[in-house]
């Protein structure tokens, strides 16, 4: 399968904040997009529950000499934050949202890495599922997430072939601030 239209359109900015850290693929599924970023020549790590959808992700992985983790894992553990911190050069999240992970997704991209974030809202349940409100952002709601970070792209809408409604948002995180510029 190939990437993400939103991936491929920002490939750039991605491979660039790669140096800063491992891509990390969150609710990977087949890992199509984590795959790219390893064709390309990152050092990748594809997290998912499902371990079918992992092993199928290895198997598309074997015998290229890519730079591959699987990481067999819940994202959805209450008061539990899976991901190691200020770690990622880059976090792909597609079709996926838990709300509470929001805030582990932001402290664990590496100061100036990038989030390429694509799920979608509430208007989906018109086209077709997902309908549960706990997987479709409100209006505004990914973009307030990110709020204070340098947004590169953003867009909230239809897209058509297939109708879906999706907000996508491609970000960098902050550089850290020198403990310097605090007194200036």
């Amino acid at each position: 399968m190939a990437p993400d239209a939103l991936l491929l359109d920002h490939w750039d900015l991605a491979a660039e904040a790669s140096l800063r850290g491992p891509v990390l693929d969150l609710a990977c599924g087949d890992g199509h997009n984590g795959l790219f970023a390893a064709e390309k020549g990152c050092s990748v790590i594809l997290a998912d529950l499902s371990e079918s959808a992992l092993k199928n992700a290895g198997r598309a992985a074997e015998g290229k000499k890519w730079d591959v983790a699987l990481w067999h894992v819940d994202l959805e553990k209450r008061d539990d934050n899976p991901l190691r911190l200020e770690v990622y050069g880059v976090i792909l999240v597609f079709r996926y949202l838990h709300r509470p992970l929001m805030p582990c997704i932001k402290k664990a991209l590496a100061a100036g890495g990038m989030l390429f974030y694509e799920t979608f809202t509430v208007e989906q349940s018109r086209f077709g599922k997902p309908k549960n409100p706990d997987h479709l952002l409100n209006p505004g709601e990914l973009l307030d997430w990110f709020k204070g970070w340098k947004v590169i792209h953003y867009f909230e809408g239809i897209k058509d072939h297939p109708k879906k409604a999706i907000a996508q948002i491609v970000c960098r995180k902050p550089e850290m601030k020198s403990a310097h510029a605090d007194f200036m």
